[in-house]
């Protein structure tokens, strides 16, 4: 995870054969900055995956595609809400639900329920590992359930406290937004999925896009860490964050 949170999201897949940007919510710059911070050269990225076209997760997008010239996968109907200005991209478009294949990385696309205008979450699999990504949902399908079983690190929205969104900053049509179903992901909602219905199989859980003014990390981990232990689970419990890399995940 290079960035997650209200301000920029990106994260990094990585094989011997091929580089994978989820989402491009940085600049230029700070992309390639964080990225070296973990051994990496933006110049090697083999592609570009969009998951909405919100801007803190394609603000740096439009540069990188012109600056790079790699291919951007995106949704049929997200790649016209996206401001290209005089930029052709190379654009790799799919129809939501659909899977393909990125040199040695097999994706899968499924659609998440947000206020964009076709959010997808997905699911890469390569060397026998399965990473599954769903942030930005307003709660938490039956077919997003059904994608994030058996996922090797799985990286789920925990987006707000719902006190402390009731009692913050953002103007009450915000806070609504935020609690709908095409909103975030309550810190509520998250320890729930992991009561009910979380599948005990990961390897890594990454916990991300947290609202920098409505969340807490303690708040996150402890909740997280309550609801696996009621279960008698012992999954490692990780906290994306918006200003550093997260450590990097080897399988």
């Amino acid at each position: 995870m290079l960035a997650s949170g209200s301000s920029g999201n990106c994260a990094l897949l990585a094989t011997d054969r091929t580089r994978i940007l989820v989402d491009a919510g940085l600049s230029f710059k700070a992309l390639a900055g964080r990225l070296e911070s973990v051994g990496e050269q933006v110049a090697t990225l083999t592609a570009v995956m969009v998951t909405h076209e919100h801007s803190d997760h394609v603000s740096g997008l439009a540069r990188l595609a012109r600056r790079l010239g790699i291919p951007v996968y995106i949704s049929k109907l997200t790649a016209p809400a996206i401001d290209w200005g005089d930029l052709q991209p190379r654009l790799e478009c799919f129809q939501a639900g659909a899977g393909f294949t990125v040199g040695d990385i097999d994706v899968d696309s499924f659609g998440i329920p947000h206020d964009a205008t076709d959010p997808v979450g997905f699911c890469f699999y390569a060397e026998n590992v399965k990473i599954a990504v769903a942030t930005d949902l307003g709660y938490i399908t039956e077919s997003v359930k059904f994608h994030l079983r058996r996922s090797n690190l799985m990286l789920l929205e925990s987006n707000h406290d719902l006190e402390m969104l009731k009692v913050g900053p953002y103007p009450w049509s915000v806070k609504q937004r935020v609690m709908s179903r095409v909103g975030h992901l309550s810190n509520d909602t998250m320890s729930d999925f992991l009561l009910r219905d979380f599948d005990g199989f990961p390897a890594r859980l990454v916990l991300g896009h947290l609202s920098e003014h409505n969340n807490h990390p303690e708040i996150v981990r402890l909740m997280a860490t309550q609801a696996l232990e009621r279960r008698g689970l012992t999954t490692p419990v990780e906290i994306a964050s918006q200003s550093r890399p997260s450590e990097v995940y080897r399988f």
